[in-house]
């Protein structure tokens, strides 16, 4: 079965797997979360701006298109 950091672990794939691998062993010494758990949360913020980005792209060619 999946656990829940294998979602976010879906995202980090090219620059931000690179980012994640310098980013999360630095947080999760700092703070009460796992680098693992560290590393999901990244690829999971890293997928909703990306989804937040292709959305508001759609809307504003929808919004152009209808004059």
């Amino acid at each position: 079965m999946a656990r829940p950091e294998h979602f976010g672990h879906a995202a980090l794939v090219g620059w931000r797997k690179a980012l994640a691998d310098a980013t999360a062993p630095r947080l999760a010494k700092s703070g009460p979360l796992s680098e693992d758990q560290t590393r999901a949360i990244i690829g999971a913020a890293l997928f909703a701006a990306s989804a937040f980005s292709v959305a508001g792209t759609i809307v504003r060619t929808v919004k152009t298109a209808r004059g």
